[in-house]
């Protein structure tokens, strides 16, 4: 009986350091993962800010449109 228990005692920590583990890998992959998705967010803010400051220099600011 006090072996038995044993080995299921050792078979369940096995198990969580082996979950541990993966848990560990995953966490990482998805820090990875935003600090990237963070740099593409970055990259298309300045692109969009560069857009907008170039469209505001060709128009005066209140110029109606041609089509008025």
């Amino acid at each position: 009986m006090n072996e038995e228990r044993l080995i299921n005692i050792e078979s369940k920590l096995t198990f969580q350091e082996d979950l541990i583990e993966e848990l560990n890998k995953t966490v990482y992959q998805q820090q990875q993962k935003l600090e990237r998705l963070e740099g593409i967010c970055k990259s298309l803010v300045g692109h969009i800010q560069s857009l907008s400051e170039g469209r505001n220099e060709g128009m005066p600011v209140n110029e109606r449109p041609p089509h008025y």
